[in-house]
């Protein structure tokens, strides 16, 4: 199979999505690839170096698309690519769908086979090419909250971890997930006071067993909700619903109740927000303000640290993407209930349900297509 990298063109996307080692993997695995010119230089990876790994240097998307039978993003298709999508050919990104209305029929009237990374999923439950970028993200949400407390930058002023005879912030997190508990551990690292709210008691117990004792967690409801967010200081939306629009859990109302100057991030941007005044922002202009309430909401938070992101993403993904590329894709969904779960709008049909669910399309069981 020729696999094609293409440069992301996302507001100061900097990831990449394959690696020179990667590369030298495909090619060992009997495959050709194609890198788009400088889609590695964010990440630190010249073209020489993808060229010394066996690539092949195309100037133009274009050309990646026409001549690949798989082309993988870290970010979904943007507009001027909807139209260089060709029937059956595979496209293995991130897609977020259950939030893009407009990239869903694109991607419906393209006939690709669209794979999205956010939603391959192991038996235990867990997204294993969300996971490092959740990582990632939720250790940059504290980082975030932390800057964007200083007057300067339109908080109150409070520094989040305290000094000692000054109490420290206090930071709310919902959702005990990845993003949420390694949000946990860089507030808590930090001295702050920190909460975490979850829906599962088994979640709860885990979380109890192992973080520090300035770390408190709680049943989420809406009632504990509404009382943590007048004490907060930064508050923290790590909530997930796979392949599905993230529930509005801080409603606008609850805004009028928090302090001037408190921060919230929102982590589940690219599935919608789980803040009602929640809106995508970019790296260059992050942040604004409902209420008094400062509000950061970028919408591809690891792209800010594409180094770390690029490697820690491509760990992940390289082993689906050599399978798929082996197996081409119906042989891959077949063997692996993993990668099948990563079909989202496959030949024009919306093969995912959460997604058909957001819009009102009709839904068809990738089964039927394999």
């Amino acid at each position: 199979m020729i696999v094609g990298i293409l440069k992301e063109i996302k507001s100061e996307e900097n990831r990449v999505c394959m690696t020179p080692a990667g590369v030298e993997v495909m090619l060992q695995n009997g495959h050709a690839v194609l890198v788009e010119k400088n889609a590695g230089v964010g990440s630190g990876f010249e073209n020489e170096a993808y060229e010394k790994a066996g690539a092949e240097i195309v100037d133009t998307p274009e050309e990646i698309y026409e001549r690949s039978g798989m082309v993988m993003h870290v970010k979904e298709p943007l507009p001027s690519e909807y139209g260089l999508i060709r029937e059956d050919q595979i496209v293995f990104t991130y897609l977020h769908l259950a939030a893009a209305e407009e990239l869903t029929q694109a991607l419906m009237r393209s006939k690709g086979v669209c794979i999205a990374y956010e939603t391959i999923q192991k038996p235990d439950g867990s997204l294993p090419l969300l996971t490092p970028m959740s990582e990632v993200a939720g250790r940059m949400a504290i980082q975030q909250g932390a800057k964007y407390l200083e007057m300067a930058h339109g908080g109150h002023g409070i520094l989040l971890g305290g000094v000692p005879g000054v109490d420290p912030g206090m930071v709310v997190i919902i959702g005990g997930g990845v993003v949420g508990i390694n949000a946990a551990k860089m507030a808590c690292g930090l001295g702050a006071k920190v909460y975490i709210l979850d829906k599962s008691l088994p979640r709860l117990r885990y979380l109890s067993d192992v973080m520090p004792p300035n770390c408190f967690m709680l049943m989420a409801t809406p009632a504990t909700l509404r009382d943590l967010a007048t004490r907060a200081d930064v508050v923290v939306g790590a909530v997930l619903v796979t392949g599905a629009k993230a529930p509005k859990l801080i409603t606008r109302e609850m805004l009028g109740t928090m302090k001037k100057g408190t921060v919230i991030v929102d982590v589940a941007i690219d599935q919608g927000g789980c803040f009602e005044t929640s809106k995508p922002t970019t790296h260059s202009d992050p942040i604004y303000s409902v209420d008094g309430v400062v509000h950061y909401c970028v919408a591809n938070m690891p792209g800010a640290v594409p180094k770390t992101s690029t490697l820690a993403l491509t760990n992940a993904t390289l082993p689906y993407a050599v399978e798929i590329a082996n197996k081409g894709w119906r042989q891959a969904m077949q063997e692996n209930a993993e990668i099948k779960l990563g079909a989202n709008v496959v030949q024009g049909k919306v093969t995912f349900k959460a997604v058909a669910e957001a819009f009102g399309l009709d839904y068809q069981s990738i089964d039927s297509l394999l």
